[in-house]
C-alpha cells in the first residue's frame, strides 16, 4: 500500500488549493470573455452551437477542469513509474506527425480529427518534464555533474529538434526553458551554464542560415522595421500595436474596439487575444490579467517549496516555467518585442490541446501539494 493509501484520501483532498484552482478558472473565465468579443465579427450562428468558440472553448475549459481533478486523486509519483513510456508516445506522435499533419501558416503542429486539432506538442511538454524529474531525481536531483547535465539534454534534445522542424519557434524555445529551468532547480555550475552558452552561441551563425525558415526570418526582421512589410509580416504586428496601444487607461470598452470588431486584428481569440483585451479592457484590465498569472505562479511555486521529494519539486517546477514562458512569449508578441511564433496565451487563448494540458500540469501539482507530508523527506 502506498503512503498516500496509509494517510488516506479524505484528508488529502483537505489540502487540495483551492486558490490555484480557483485563479485558472478566473483566467478561463477571462478568456471566455475576450474570446466572446474576439469573435463577434467572424462567427453569426446560432449561439448554443458547438461551432460557436465560447461554446467550444467553454466545453473543452469543463472536459480541462474534470482532467485535473481525476490526476489530482493520483499519486503523481505513477507518471514517474510510466516517465519513459509516456516520452516515448511523445515521440512516436512527433514523428507521425511529419507526414500526415495538418500545415497551417506554414508549420505543420497538429492532427486534424474531424472539427478537434490535436496538437502532440502540449502534451509532450507534460511527458518531458516527468521523464525530466525522473531522471534528475535518480541522480539524487544535483545537476552539478556535467554526465548528468548531458543525459537531461539528451532526453530534451530530440523533442527540441522535432518541434523544430515543424517548425514551431515558440514551442522550441518553451522546451529549452523547461530544461534550463529544471537543471537550474536541481544545481547546476555557474562554469556548465556559460558552457551551454557559448555552445550555442557558436552553433546560432548555422542554426540562422541551415535551419532557420525564410518566413521566421521575415517575423524576426519586422521586429525593427514593420513598415517594411506592412501588408504580410509587418501587418499581424503593426495592428497589435494599434490594438494594444488605443485601448490607453480603461479600454474602448466590451466589443467596441475598432481593431477588434473590424476585424483588423486577426487571429484574434488565439494568438492576438491580449491585443482584444489591450484594445477593450486597457491598462487596468492588463493588470487585472497580470495579477491572476502571479498568483497563479506563486501558487505553482509554493507546491514545488512544499513538495516532500525531489521529483515533486522538479515537477512543480517544470510546469511552473512552462506556464510563465508561454505568457511572458505570447505577450510580447502581442507588444511586438518578440517575433509571431503562434504560442497561446495560456488558459485564456482559445484552443483545446493547450487547455487540457495546462490543466493535466495543474492537477499534477495538484497531486503534489496534496500528498507531500506524505513523502516528506527529513
Amino acid at each position: 500500500m502506498s503512503r498516500f493509501g496509509v494517510e488516506g484520501s479524505l484528508r488529502a483532498w483537505d489540502r487540495f488549493d483551492a486558490i490555484l484552482a480557483l485563479t485558472a478558472l478566473a483566467l478561463v473565465g477571462y478568456g471566455l470573455v475576450l474570446i466572446y468579443s474576439g469573435s463577434l465579427g467572424s462567427y453569426d450562428g446560432p449561439t448554443a452551437s458547438l461551432e460557436n468558440p465560447v461554446v467550444r472553448q467553454g466545453l473543452f475549459a469543463l472536459i480541462a477542469i474534470g482532467a485535473m481533478f481525476i490526476i489530482s486523486r493520483f499519486d503523481y509519483h505513477v507518471l514517474l513509474h510510466y516517465a519513459w513510456w509516456l516520452y516515448g508516445a511523445s515521440i512516436l506522435l512527433l514523428l507521425v506527425l511529419i507526414p500526415i499533419g495538418q500545415t497551417d501558416f506554414g508549420s505543420t503542429r497538429w492532427f486534424a480529427l474531424g472539427p478537434i486539432q490535436f496538437q502532440p506538442s502540449e502534451f509532450a511538454k507534460i511527458a518531458t518534464i516527468v521523464l525530466l524529474a525522473r531522471f534528475l531525481s535518480e541522480q539524487g536531483g544535483d545537476a552539478r555533474d556535467l554526465r548528468v547535465l548531458g543525459g537531461s539534454l539528451a532526453i530534451t534534445a530530440p523533442v527540441l529538434l522535432l518541434v523544430f522542424i515543424q517548425p514551431d519557434l515558440g514551442t522550441t524555445i518553451i522546451f529549452a526553458a523547461i530544461w534550463l529551468g529544471m537543471v537550474v532547480v536541481a544545481g547546476i555550475q555557474r562554469r556548465h551554464m556559460l558552457f551551454f552558452g557559448a555552445v550555442f552561441l557558436a552553433v546560432l551563425p548555422f542554426l540562422w542560415t541551415f535551419t532557420v525558415a525564410d518566413y521566421q526570418i521575415e517575423r524576426i526582421s519586422v521586429l525593427f522595421d514593420a513598415e517594411e512589410d506592412p501588408l504580410d509580416a509587418g501587418y499581424n504586428p503593426i495592428q497589435s500595436q494599434i490594438a494594444v496601444g488605443s485601448g490607453q487607461l480603461l479600454g474602448k470598452g466590451l466589443t467596441n474596439g475598432e481593431q477588434t470588431q473590424l476585424d483588423f486584428l486577426k487571429v484574434k481569440t488565439k494568438d492576438f487575444i491580449f491585443s482584444v483585451l489591450g484594445e477593450e479592457l486597457g491598462f487596468v484590465g492588463a493588470m487585472a490579467l497580470f495579477a491572476l498569472f502571479i498568483l497563479l505562479l506563486m501558487r505553482g511555486i509554493r507546491a514545488a517549496q512544499i513538495a516532500g521529494d525531489i521529483p515533486g519539486q522538479l515537477i512543480a517546477a517544470g510546469i511552473v516555467i512552462t506556464i510563465l514562458m508561454q505568457a511572458y512569449i505570447n505577450i510580447a508578441v502581442n507588444l511586438s518585442i518578440f517575433p509571431v511564433t503562434g504560442l497561446p496565451l495560456p488558459f485564456v487563448s482559445q484552443g483545446g490541446s493547450s487547455l487540457l494540458t495546462l490543466f493535466l500540469g495543474l492537477g499534477i501539482i495538484q497531486s503534489i501539494v496534496m500528498r507531500h507530508r506524505a513523502y516528506r523527506q527529513f
